[in-house]
C-alpha cells in the first residue's frame, strides 16, 4: 500500500516539550495549594486544555467556576509561552525524518492537543514549510484527541483517506485518537508508556525514519 499522508503529533514526538510542560503545570497546582502527583501528570500528557485543567484543579482540591478555569488556562498558556520561545528540545532523529519525508513529497500534517497560539511558536523552531496543514487543540470543536476528530480532520484536509495514512504519536491519549480514526500508527514513547493494540508498531527513536519505513507499516 502506499502512504497517502504521514500526519504528525508534536509534543512528546518531535519536540522534548512534555518536560518543559512540568513546569507551569506543577508551578499552577502549587498556586491552588496543592502538589502534582506523577499519576496525574501522566494522565495529562497529550490531554485537551479542558480535561486538564479539571484534573489541575481536582488535583488540589478545589471546586472551580468557569472563570477559575479560563483565567487558569490563561495562565499555563503565558508560562508555557515563555519556556517554548526560551528554547524548545527536539527528539532524537525527529528533525531529520521530518525532512525525509517531506523530501519525499508524501503530503504532512502536523496534529497537536496544543492550541494554536502556542504551536505558532513551536512551529519558529520546527518548521512551516514541513507541514501542508496544521490542525490545533482549539479546532476541533472541543472534540480533542483521544477522539478521532484531530486526525480526521487533518485527513480531510488534505484530500487522503485516514486508513492511507500513518500517524507518527508517542502518547495513550494521541495513540487512542489516530488509532480510532483509522490510521496506522508508528508510536515512539516519550513520557507514558503506551500498550500494545490494533495497528500500532513500536519504535524506540525517529532516528533513521523515513518514508520507506512508514510504508512498511501499512503492509504489515
Amino acid at each position: 500500500m502506499t502512504v497517502e499522508a504521514v500526519l504528525w503529533d508534536m509534543d512528546g514526538t518531535l519536540l522534548d516539550s512534555e518536560k518543559l510542560w512540568d513546569i507551569p503545570l506543577n508551578e499552577f497546582v502549587e498556586k491552588l495549594g496543592g502538589t502534582l502527583s506523577l499519576a496525574t501528570r501522566q494522565a495529562l500528557v497529550g490531554s485537551s486544555t479542558a480535561r486538564t485543567m479539571g484534573l489541575l484543579f481536582a488535583e488540589a482540591g478545589v471546586e472551580p467556576t468557569d472563570a477559575d478555569l479560563a483565567d487558569g488556562a490563561a495562565w499555563i498558556t503565558r508560562r508555557t509561552e515563555e519556556l517554548f520561545r526560551a528554547g524548545l528540545p527536539w527528539r532524537p532523529g525527529a528533525a531529520e525524518a521530518l525532512r525525509a519525508v517531506r523530501d519525499s513529497g508524501v503530503p504532512m500534517a502536523l496534529v497537536t492537543s496544543t492550541e494554536r497560539r502556542l504551536t505558532e511558536v513551536a512551529l519558529d523552531t520546527i518548521g512551516r514549510d514541513l507541514f501542508d496543514v496544521t490542525v490545533c487543540g482549539d479546532e476541533v470543536d472541543r472534540r480533542n484527541k483521544p477522539l478521532p476528530d484531530p486526525y480526521l480532520k487533518a485527513a480531510r484536509l488534505l484530500g487522503v483517506d485516514p486508513t492511507r495514512c500513518v500517524a507518527v504519536e508517542d502518547s495513550p491519549t494521541g495513540v487512542a485518537s489516530a488509532v480510532a480514526a483509522g490510521c496506522t500508527v508508528l508510536v515512539v514513547p516519550c513520557d507514558v508508556p503506551v500498550e500494545q493494540g490494533e495497528r500500532r508498531v513500536f519504535r524506540d527513536s525517529l532516528v533513521g525514519v523515513g518514508l520507506g519505513t512508514l510504508t512498511l507499516l501499512l503492509d504489515r
